[in-house]
């Protein structure tokens, strides 16, 4: 996995890249009570704001954490909004992005310099 500044994870699944948001993040957030997902198709650049989340605390956008096509998103999230919440790191990814530029990933955080930028 890589991480962002912006406290967004990363997983590469074969040609696509799952984005959500990390544990850290969904603690700062609070309750999420909506989502709003990009639509599949959509071409995005690093750094696009292209996810709308609000909880009782603030609203917030997700940025593009690379350039590339989203071609899914979690419905599940527009009904469920709470579970970014429950599964951060898991059932409540937001899309998945196929990357026009693999290697933008390279810059991004791992793991352990990740925990070290939030400690």
């Amino acid at each position: 996995m890589k991480f962002t500044e912006e406290h967004e994870w990363l997983r590469a699944e074969d040609d696509v890249v799952v984005v959500g948001i990390t544990e850290h993040a969904s603690e700062q957030l609070g309750d999420v009570v909506f989502v709003e997902l990009p639509e599949v198709g959509t071409q995005v650049t690093k750094d696009d704001e292209i996810v709308v989340i609000e909880s009782v605390k603030a609203a917030s956008d997700i940025l593009a954490p690379i350039d590339g096509e989203i071609v899914e998103v979690n419905e599940v999230l527009t009904d469920e909004p709470g579970k970014v919440n429950d599964d951060p790191m898991g059932e409540a990814w937001f899309f998945k992005i196929k990357p026009s530029e693999p290697g933008q990933m390279d810059d991004l955080m791992d793991e352990a310099a990740y925990k070290k930028y939030i400690g």
